[in-house]
């Protein structure tokens, strides 16, 4: 048996036992109520709040056991990392909305498309899909990994919270734009969006209150870290590859 810090040994209903990750859960208060967010695994993540379950590119790799189905699934681009349709469908039940870019939809029919710069509702979260793109680096010249106008970002605002989850992308005009986020999730991994340096440096232009780096495998964490030093912003690391 593994260590109980590793993992939760939990007794089912008829005597079934379950072995479910122990996941580092962070909540963040709001006038509406906490909001909790539990990453998955590289950009997955689960958000909870007001009794609905919010799944953020559901992958394969991650480990779903024990958590919820979504009421509501956001999908940031066309990478199998983030388009994996056996873990929509795991997660899928009956009334799951789905909001993704026209270029996800061509393979999730059923996505409200929500373009870059558009904005929805969904029951108590306001949503926004924000550009994420490369600005210089890709397989070949003059290509890139993410193009403008693929794929959504966004900024999901819930009792006047602001949550931005930035999907692949380098640190863009419209990032470095954002105003009053209190939560960011910035990806740093080459060769497909950022340093740890470079992260920091946009990350430092927006100024949220909190930042995790998420999508990083491989990254220097530290370095994100110390170059945020002095900031006043809350750098905070988890494991999102446990």
């Amino acid at each position: 048996m593994r260590p109980s810090t590793q993992f939760l040994f939990s007794l089912l209903a008829g005597g079934a036992l379950l072995w479910a990750a122990d996941r580092p859960v962070a909540s963040f208060s709001t006038s509406a109520g906490d909001v909790k967010i539990t990453p998955v695994r590289h950009a997955s993540m689960m958000i909870e709040a007001g009794g609905k379950v919010i799944h953020v590119d559901p992958w394969s790799q991650g480990n779903y056991e024990g958590l919820p189905a979504a009421d509501l699934i956001l999908i940031t681009d066309i990478h199998g990392d983030h388009l994996d349709p056996a873990a929509i469908a795991k997660v899928t039940k009956a009334g799951t909305k789905i909001i993704a870019p026209a270029a996800v939809a061509k393979t999730v029919t059923a996505a409200q498309v929500l373009a870059n710069g558009e904005k929805t509702t969904w029951e108590q979260w306001s949503v926004e899909a924000v550009p994420m793109y490369n600005l210089t680096r890709g397989p070949a010249a003059g290509k890139f990994y993410h193009d403008k106008g693929r794929g959504n970002g966004y900024v999901l605002t819930y009792g006047g919270k602001r949550f931005y989850i930035a999907g692949d992308t380098e640190g863009t005009p419209e990032m470095r734009a954002l105003k009053n986020i209190s939560v960011a999730f910035i990806p740093m991994n080459l060769p497909f969006t950022m340093t740890p340096e470079e992260a920091a440096e946009a990350v430092r232009a927006f100024h949220p209150a909190v930042v995790y780096p998420y999508h990083y495998k491989g990254s220097d964490l530290q370095v994100f870290a110390k170059a945020l030093a002095g900031t006043g912003i809350d750098v905070r690391i988890v494991d999102w590859y446990y």
